[in-house]
């Protein structure tokens, strides 16, 4: 018997039948999605996308991914937060796509956010053309998830941030297990009475028990290229921000062969005690958010 391919929880044997069988479990709630995500987070889910779009920080005038977007929620607050910015809104699911561009595309929105059905492990992008990227509760879906932060990797520009946010691990006890208790009974059953999918939210609560802890994903994020990797527990770590660059690569032009370089030495001034301290004020220390944990290479 040969092996399967993946482990995947939808029951799929190889990346691409995983692949298709979430996308057509999407496009089967995509009426009920947003609405389940307000009740299911008690309106929780408003604020992190708040963060997830703060900590993109994209060119005043860049393009931002926005890849697993769903409804488009985040490429919307994208858009509020970098009025500049445009926005491109990829999902595998073209039902949802639809379902956000009627509610949401309006009031101009249209002009600046580019809804396109799209496989996260090959994007339809040009490398480095992205100022920043963010995914919210899509890279669980994603397998093998190497295969996506390369083409994150691919597509940012130098210097840009790539903004997960993520459940954290269900495996981990939460609120003395009253997390534990709500994930593994009362939100597949919840999901299942309102949406009419008892698979959909059994297949949630299932991926999220089975995903990578915070350093974990922080580590993957190292091995596939990325620096300055680090996250932020949100609602005492049921969810987590994890932000990430890609590195800014410098290249250093060389001197023409057998050219001789003299070497010039200038001394430093030191500066008196009051212009330092004026120095000090005006360039502070610049400082992680709070609650920020960098992630270390095992």
């Amino acid at each position: 018997m040969t092996k399967p391919e993946c482990q995947s929880h939808t029951g799929a044997s190889t990346h691409a039948e995983h692949g298709k069988r979430v996308a057509d479990m999407f496009g089967r709630i995509a009426g009920w999605y947003d609405f389940l995500n307000h009740a299911l987070s008690l309106g929780q889910d408003i604020y992190w996308r708040y963060r997830l779009a703060k900590a993109a920080r994209p060119a005043p005038d860049g393009i931002v991914l926005d890849l697993a977007a769903g409804t488009m929620d985040v490429s919307v607050e994208l858009l509020r937060q970098y009025p500049g910015c445009k926005v491109a809104a990829l999902d595998f699911a073209l039902p949802m796509l639809e379902n956000g561009k009627v509610k949401k595309l309006k009031k101009g929105r249209e002009s600046r956010i580019f809804p396109v059905q799209a496989d996260g492990r090959a994007l339809p992008l040009p490398d480095e053309s992205m100022s920043a990227a963010t995914i919210a509760f899509g890279i669980r879906n994603i397998l093998p998830r190497e295969d996506a932060y390369a083409e994150f990797y691919r597509v940012l520009k130098p210097g840009a941030r790539l903004c997960i946010l993520e459940f954290g691990t269900g495996s981990k006890r939460v609120w003395k297990g009253l997390y534990n208790f709500y994930l593994d009974k009362l939100l597949p059953f919840i999901g299942d009475r309102i949406s009419g999918d008892p698979f959909a939210y059994r297949y949630l609560a299932e991926t999220i028990k089975s995903f990578p802890d915070e350093r974990a994903l922080g580590n993957e994020l190292l091995s596939a290229g990325f620096e300055r990797v680090y996250n932020v527990p949100l609602m005492s770590g049921i969810v987590y921000l994890h932000v990430a660059e890609k590195p800014v690569q410098t290249v250093k032009a060389s001197a023409p062969e057998g050219a001789l370089i003299p070497k010039t030495t200038v001394p430093k001034k030191k500066a008196a005690p009051k212009k330092a301290a004026e120095k000090a004020k005006k360039n502070p220390i610049k400082k992680k958010p709070k609650g920020a944990k960098s992630v270390q290479t095992k």
